[in-house]
């Protein structure tokens, strides 16, 4: 039966961290920059998995200071469309909009009536900062034929160089000639694309292209510490890696300007222990005209910053790329398909159709055009770009956004004809700005979560973050002056959504504990970090869990599990795995509530749900970028010297407040009391912690606490100048201890890994 959320007895309401924390309650839990849109989410399931629970908000929500337990700011929550539920996440919502306060600092929001929190968040100019170097660090994980050295991926995710052995990557052979020792050719370099550890051509390039994309349109967002291998150089490491890409992308060129279409690698985990041999694909027009493209804006982008042969070189090539291409427009390879007898080679069909090998030689003609001044590329463009949907259609949405990009970028090329430009840019303002998907759905809260998009399915979280950057799109083309606000005000919202204002209050990226999130993706679908791996398959059961950072397929309302289930699948060990564990979620739930964190593989199929990609990443990457800017500090001061610490926290310039260069000295939070601290003589170690915990107090007679995250009490003791205790069964996240004393009390958190 339902029951209701309740406040807490009287004994956990006699100091701050006994409010007890609940799943209702939801907030960006990295946090929100000062001047922005800031509104919490309080919800009542009535639909789905969670609808036997009951909320009701209290009378007054606050915003209270996590350090100083102060209620800065509170008001009254607004309820969302009268008490109607919402169909997409089966939930009635409550909004508590704070947008109000902009001061920095360390918060969570309070149901004072009930006494129930939040997670805590930060709201700072450099919230997203390190959020956005873990994201863009997943393209060091998932490189081929490159050693993650523990000194870039520390000693939880140091492997090997990849696919480096015989037959593999560097003496490569063509997929039907395994034997044939003359088609080997080095095809070395690029991505493991997603999950799976195959290289396609065409999607390598659309990586490269938006990382491209994403330095040109905020060039000050992007830093050089990174701490990959490039860091240091004088180069924003989000070029390093793109390079990484690029390289890649030309040695799948041939002499005759041709580009080979697919690479597929064989699998295991860790990735450098995959011994199998590397096959390629024949090339194809779209892998050609798609390697176009992607070193013709590399060209740009790298003259811009003073690599100049570099930049030739790959001019040339993307000339010659487009010169194969436009002598060869139908050359087709279908991988994976019996009827090439390329079965096998790749996980997915990565060729396209008529549509989508003329869309992507208009990207390359813009690319060529705006490199070369060369009236060839203007002309095929501009004869043929009203063939693109944005105007057979009038209507601008995420599925046909690298289109809709492409004809943005041109429509800012110096020399492209002021007709067009006018038609590009008009069509698109009155795409965003007419029906009912793009701001009239931000205007009139079609989704009570605040991030509407029409279709869940299949990598929702890249639609989420294609769909964020649509929005910014009228400002960074000068398509729309009068609406540069709200579009920014909109495009958060589906930054805070995959951030974990979402129906499951959880940050749709892996493994963030250490960087502030409190609830997240702990295992998806991967090669690597596979089901059952002892070492690398969940956070908190798993020596390691994933590497951070990964960005997760998403809701998915069109999961299911494998045809053959539940007991058509070969034997009774395969039929098991079909029953061992619940699939609704995801499956028979509301679209935003129809996720689930596991990484099972055949056949409970996980990977239509959580596998990441290096598009979904690139995606988000682009889109948080856009908030990001590194010329101010973590403490909002133009050019200050504050900045993060070991421990994540915002420490030194006009801070106040010392940095600590030792992990195991970490706190979650700043000291707030350090007087105290040292009139009791306390130390906290190791922190982060794995197993033991120990407590040194010097003062005598004091008592012990230990609180998680939502308040509970697990321990309650007295400290006899040492106490160690075993947190090796905690799952990961923040917990806190409060040392009491006649001197006053004292609190401190620490991670548990």
């Amino acid at each position: 039966m339902k029951f209701l959320l309740t406040s807490l007895m009287l004994f956990f309401c006699l100091f701050s961290y006994t409010q007890e924390y609940s799943s209702f309650i939801i907030v960006d839990q990295f946090g929100y920059l000062p001047n922005s849109q800031k509104i919490a989410i309080l919800k009542d399931p009535q639909v789905g998995f969670d609808s036997e629970e009951v909320y009701t908000p209290g009378n007054s929500i606050a915003l209270v200071n996590a350090n100083t337990l102060e209620q800065v700011y509170s008001a009254e929550s607004s309820t969302w469309k009268n008490g109607a539920t919402d169909a997409s996440s089966g939930d009635k919502v409550w909004h508590f909009d704070f947008s109000s306060y902009t001061q920095n600092g360390r918060y969570y929001i309070l149901d004072i009536d009930n006494n129930l929190r939040s997670y805590e968040f930060e709201i700072s100019p450099a919230v997203y900062n390190e959020v956005l170097k873990h994201a863009v660090r997943t393209f060091f994980y998932q490189r081929v034929g490159h050693e993650k050295a523990e000194q870039f991926a520390g000693v939880e995710w140091a492997d090997g160089a990849s696919h480096m052995g015989t037959l593999q990557d560097k003496n490569c052979r063509r997929f039907d000639a395994k034997n044939d020792a003359s088609t080997e050719r080095d095809v070395s370099g690029g991505w493991y694309d997603a999950g799976d550890l195959n290289k396609y051509t065409s999607w390598t390039a659309s990586y490269v292209i938006e990382m491209m994309l994403a330095y040109l349109e905020v060039p000050t967002a992007w830093a050089d510490d990174y701490n990959i291998p490039e860091s240091g150089n004088g180069i924003p490491d989000l070029l390093d890696e793109a390079k990484w890409g690029v390289d890649h992308l030309l040695r799948l060129q041939e002499q005759d300007g041709s580009v080979i279409s697919i690479v597929g690698e064989s699998h295991a985990s860790p990735p450098s222990a995959a011994t199998g041999q590397s096959l390629y694909g024949t090339p194809n027009t779209s892998a050609t005209l798609n390697t176009a493209a992607a070193l013709a804006i590399s060209s740009k982008v790298y003259r811009l910053i003073g690599l100049e042969s570099y930049a030739d070189s790959l001019q040339n090539a993307a000339v010659l790329a487009w010169e194969w291409a436009n002598a060869n427009p139908n050359v087709l390879f279908n991988n994976n398909d019996d009827n090439y007898g390329s079965s096998g080679l790749g996980a997915g069909s990565m060729e396209t159709d008529d549509y989508g090998r003329l869309t992507a030689k208009l990207r390359a003609a813009a690319y060529l055009f705006d490199i070369t001044s060369n009236e060839e590329y203007k002309d095929f463009f501009e004869s043929n770009y009203l063939n693109v949907n944005l105007f057979q259609w009038n209507f601008a949405f995420p599925f046909q956004s690298g289109n809709q990009d492409m004809l943005l970028y041109y429509s800012n090329i110096e020399n492209a004809s002021t007709t067009v430009v006018n038609k590009i840019k008009s069509t698109y303002k009155n795409a965003m700005n007419g029906g009912s998907e793009n701001f009239p759905a931000q205007t009139s809260f079609k989704d009570p979560y605040l991030a509407h998009i029409k279709d869940y399915g299949w990598g929702c979280n890249r639609t989420k973050s294609v769909k964020g950057s649509m929005f910014l799109n009228l400002a960074f083309y000068d398509v729309d002056k009068d609406k540069s606000e709200e579009a920014y005000e909109a495009a958060e919202g589906y930054i805070h959504y995959i951030h974990g204002v979402n129906p499951l209050n959880m940050v749709y990226l892996s493994n963030m504990y250490k960087y502030g999130a409190e609830n997240g993706v702990n295992e998806f679908y991967h090669t690597w970090f596979s089901n059952g791996s002892a070492k690398w398959d969940r956070v908190g059961e798993s020596t390691y869990g994933p590497a951070p950072g990964f960005l997760t397929g998403g809701a998915n309302p069109g999961y299911d599990w494998d045809g053959c289930c539940p007991s058509g699948c070969g034997s009774a060990n395969n039929n098991s795995v079909c029953t061992a564990e619940s699939i609704s979620p995801p499956k028979g739930q509301p679209d935003q509530k129809s996720y689930k964190d596991f990484n099972t593989s055949w056949p409970l199929n996980s990977w239509s749900v959580t596998e990441n990609s290096c598009g979904y990443q690139i995606a988000y990457i682009r889109l948080l970028s856009k908030f990001v800017n590194i010329n101010k500090d973590c403490n909002g001061d133009e050019d200050g010297s504050a900045s993060i610490d070991v421990c994540g926290n915002c420490t030194g310039g006009n801070t106040g407040i010392e940095p600590i260069t030792n992990a195991e000295n970490c706190n979650s939070i700043p000291d707030s009391n350090p007087q105290l601290k040292e009139l009791l003589g306390l130390s906290l170690f190791p922190n982060p912690v794995n197993n033991e915990l120990i407590i040194k107090v010097e003062y005598e007679n004091c008592d012990l606490k230990l609180y998680d995250s939502k308040g509970a009490l697990l321990l309650e003791t007295c400290v006899d100048k040492k106490s160690i205790i075993d947190v090796s069964y905690f799952k990961p996240g923040i917990f806190t201890v409060k040392v009491s004393s006649e001197l006053g009390d004292y609190t401190q958190s620490f991670i548990k890994k």
